[in-house]
């Protein structure tokens, strides 16, 4: 509730320029007791990290349109709510065998894969990475630990050259102060990814589970 009512909060609002913007998600990561705010890793340094380089925002955008109009968990949001999201994320190329998410970190990012293919892998205790799926434009990454400012539970690994919108804690701050209905609806959209999620995950467990 205490995310909708932000919201809520904003869309509320006369529109006054001295108006605090939102700092729900930058400020998530207090709520979850990450010892020190120096820990959490931003896309900033991810991207030097990799070496990914900026892709022109008319191009990244176009593709990250296409790809919504064409996602039924996007039918929830006009062409234009679609419009005032993309232009709070920023685009990058990033070569091949790189880490988008390292697991065990505190990101403040997440990233939606426009082209190119990416692994999740989850480390073992024995030191060896677990494939557990490959993922394809449309692909949305790191969402959840965005949500709840959680440690990323696998590493997210470009398998090939790669285009990626990235959406950081910040950014979506500033879309619920500015646009907070699109915001509503986009965060819903992201409820209902990570709701489908944990349900398959609960089949597959039940389904290996003695007796389930």
């Amino acid at each position: 509730m205490k995310l909708f009512d932000k919201i809520l909060g904003a869309s509320r609002k006369d529109a006054v320029d001295d108006a605090p913007e939102s700092q729900f998600f930058t400020t998530g990561f207090h709520d979850a007791e990450v010892a020190s705010l120096d820990g959490v890793v931003g896309w900033p340094q991810r991207a030097t990290e990799i070496g990914a380089t900026k892709l022109s925002r008319n191009v990244g955008g176009q593709r990250l349109l296409e790809l919504w109009q064409q996602d039924k968990y996007m039918a929830g949001l006009t062409s234009a709510d679609l419009e005032r999201c993309v232009k709070y994320f920023h685009f990058y190329t990033v070569k091949a065998n790189a880490d988008l998410i390292a697991q065990g970190e505190t990101g403040s990012f997440m990233v939606v894969l426009l082209r190119g293919a990416v692994a999740v892998d989850r480390l073992q205790p024995w030191g060896d990475r677990l494939r557990l799926t490959e993922v394809r434009a449309g692909s949305m990454l790191g969402e959840m630990s965005l949500v709840d400012a959680a440690p990323r539970w696998s590493y997210c690994t470009t398998l090939t050259d790669s285009e990626v919108a990235v959406l950081e804690a910040g950014d979506l701050d500033r879309m619920i102060a500015q646009d907070p209905a699109a915001a509503c609806r986009l965060i819903g959209s992201l409820a209902r990814r990570l709701s489908l999620r944990l349900r398959k995950l609960s089949a597959r467990v039940a389904a290996t589970t003695p007796g389930g």
